[in-house]
């Protein structure tokens, strides 16, 4: 059975960008797009792994949240805490924002443990992910996902410009990647970096 989630977020644009981004980092998964509290009133609850839950949608019904607090996420504007509950500022870059998913990953939450995310991204079992990239392209990938620009990463590895650019060209086309977020992923979920040192 693939992993639910659900979203629960009256904003339309916002909802579908976070479904495109858990889609990348976990495409096996079924993700159900709600717009109100009452259509989540018609869910089975115990089928979704993760509610990714709007705060004005949170706070309206706290009680129902709360009684779901492993699996609620909700979506913050800003750097907001909430006491006891799991959040995600979704006005942050893509790849800040995948980051903070990857980070729950790693905080092993609910009965469900941590978020099913697989190894993906053109990663064949088989292989390890030296062997999809080369050395320099792994040192390279690493500093991408650190957030450095082409020619930082020539400076730092003591390269010409177009070469950095050629090595980046190389890992998207290697990798698959349609975005910088995917090579984050990889670069994560292959334990080429902590998720805390990007």
């Amino acid at each position: 059975m693939f992993p639910r989630f659900a979203i629960i977020e009256p904003n339309v644009l916002t909802g579908l960008g976070l479904q495109n981004i858990l889609e990348d980092i976990i495409p096996m998964a079924e993700i159900k797009q709600l717009q109100t509290f009452e259509e989540v009133l018609g869910l089975k609850t115990e089928d979704f792994v993760h509610f990714f839950v709007s705060s004005r949608i949170y706070f309206e019904h706290t009680q129902f949240f709360r009684q779901q607090a492993a699996k609620s996420i909700v979506l913050v504007n800003g750097d907001m805490a909430i006491s006891g509950v799991k959040t995600i500022n979704v006005c942050q870059s893509e790849k800040d924002l995948v980051r903070d998913i990857l980070a729950l990953n790693r905080s092993k939450h609910g009965p469900h443990g941590s978020m099913p995310i697989p190894h993906h991204v053109a990663m064949h079992p088989q292989k390890s992910p030296d062997m999809i990239l080369s050395p320099r392209e792994i040192e390279v990938a690493v500093l991408l996902s650190k957030g450095c620009i082409n020619k930082e990463v020539a400076d730092r590895l003591d390269i010409s410009l177009a070469t950095a650019i050629s090595h980046r060209k190389n890992i998207m086309d290697k990798l698959h990647a349609r975005s910088l977020a995917d090579v984050i992923v990889y670069v994560v979920m292959n334990g080429l970096a902590d998720v805390s040192e990007l």
